[in-house]
């Protein structure tokens, strides 16, 4: 029985062969999915109505199997107030910086063929995207 998080095959399959470097691109219910990220990368709709699951559910989910070394985040250079999506982000991550990209950056990032694994969720508020690199597995 998979004791972890996530019991989702497609997610966990994914993860299974990604490498110190993919991407994981988590986006909201409102990212374009299909023309927005790498059109090799496994796609999984997990949205099921309005906010359920959010972002942060889903970010939770996939840190309970890789660990993430970077992370950025679609943030306008106009938005001069950080998204309250943000700090649910920076709680899951720790010390794990979010790096703001503009729309057009982040699109961009998440077409790149590194881009493993592409899950939307059904996180409605706004700005709650977020690419993660995988990084190494850290002894304790």
């Amino acid at each position: 029985m998979i004791t972890t998080k996530c019991v989702n095959a497609k997610i966990i399959g994914a993860l299974a062969k990604c490498g110190h470097g993919d991407k994981v691109l988590i986006g909201s219910g409102n990212f374009p999915l299909d023309t927005q990220s790498n059109p090799e990368a496994e796609k999984v709709y997990v949205n099921l109505s309005g906010g359920v699951p959010t972002a942060t559910q889903v970010l939770e989910a996939v840190l309970g199997m890789v660990h993430a070394e970077a992370a950025a985040v679609i943030c306008p250079p106009q938005i001069k107030e950080t998204p309250e999506v943000f700090a649910d982000f920076r709680r899951c991550l720790g010390d794990v910086e979010l790096t703001r990209c503009g729309r057009d950056e982040f699109y961009e990032l998440c077409r790149e063929s590194g881009v493993r694994l592409a899950i939307e969720s059904a996180d409605l508020r706004p700005f709650s995207n977020i690419l993660l690199t995988v990084g190494v597995v850290r002894e304790a």
